[in-house]
């Protein structure tokens, strides 16, 4: 007998697969999958033959054609990224999150910024991130799963979606989860005392459901994250606030890093576009120039 599922976690070897009206299954991959060079994904859409309906048991055999995947996290079949960064304790890494954001939107994947942790910031800070991201192609969110503040908001951005929920270590991520999903209490952790650092109690990827139409897809913390595969030159496109000046500099093709009479940087200059992201441009086209060279 087979079935129609959504993998919703894979950890040891086993997928497991919620079945509408059936339940989970316990699968394991067949070996046609190892031979095309295909994994399975927490996300995937797949048909199963069914072992035993008891026991819930039965073998992955088809993947259906995918509409996305993400290499890190991976997972697949996702409509928007939701990262969370906390503004304080651990203090946000600018340079993580904005490669985030250039993976994002290499990927077309819409992204939900969400700040964590508004209880500890100090007076001008929700102003400040909110000028230094404004214009980076990304809907911002502040919230703190401690008090509860912005909870629903951020709920309401997540109704019928499929939603991949990603950020480092230590920022209150499992905790965000706990209040957007009640049935579902996660380990938050402990935030070492000594380096001030979360512990990873986030060990797999794991397709989490809120509702009709409406997942989560909670994935292991990351603390480093290494740019796409592209050419230094494609990197401006995929800063979004640079798009207004795109073919006004002096010369075309433009990289914004040494040319003169560039509009982006004189746009820089002016306040227009946030230094923080600008410097991390060029970090990220250096990098990827030197990549280049090797």
């Amino acid at each position: 007998m087979r079935a129609e599922g959504r993998i919703i976690k894979g950890i040891g070897g086993f997928y497991y697969v919620n079945v509408p009206d059936e339940g989970l299954f316990e699968c394991r991959a067949k070996g046609i999958f190892r031979n095309r060079k295909l994994k399975p994904n927490v996300g995937d859409y797949v048909e199963i033959d069914i072992i035993s309906s008891e026991e819930k048991t039965g073998n992955l055999s088809v993947i259906r054609p995918r509409k996305n995947q993400l290499i890190r996290p991976m997972v697949a079949n996702v409509d928007q990224a939701m990262v969370i960064f906390a503004v304080k304790d651990p203090e946000p890494d600018y340079h993580l999150l904005n490669r985030f954001l250039v993976t994002m939107c290499m990927q077309d994947i819409p992204v939900i910024l969400c700040f964590n942790k508004m209880d500890l910031a100090g007076e001008g800070m929700r102003e400040k991130l909110e000028k230094d991201f404004a214009d980076s192609g990304c809907r911002i969110q502040f919230l703190s799963a401690i008090n509860g503040r912005g909870v629903r908001e951020t709920e309401e951005l997540l109704e019928g979606k499929t939603t991949v929920l990603a950020g480092p270590s230590g920022v209150g991520k499992s905790s965000t989860l706990n209040c957007l999903s009640l049935d579902k209490q996660m380990e938050t952790g402990l935030i070492s005392e000594k380096i001030r650092r979360g512990r990873h109690t986030t060990r797999h990827s794991e397709l989490i459901w809120l509702g009709d139409d409406t997942y989560l897809m909670d994935t292991p913390g990351f603390s480093s994250l290494y740019l796409p595969e592209m050419e230094k030159e494609d990197l401006r496109f995929y800063f979004p606030e640079f798009a207004p000046y795109e073919n006004t500099c002096r010369f075309n093709g433009c990289c914004h890093i040494h040319e003169p009479e560039c509009k982006v940087k004189e746009a820089l200059e002016e306040g227009l576009i946030s230094r923080l992201r600008y410097d991390d441009y060029v970090l990220f086209f250096e990098e990827i120039a030197q990549t280049k060279k090797w």
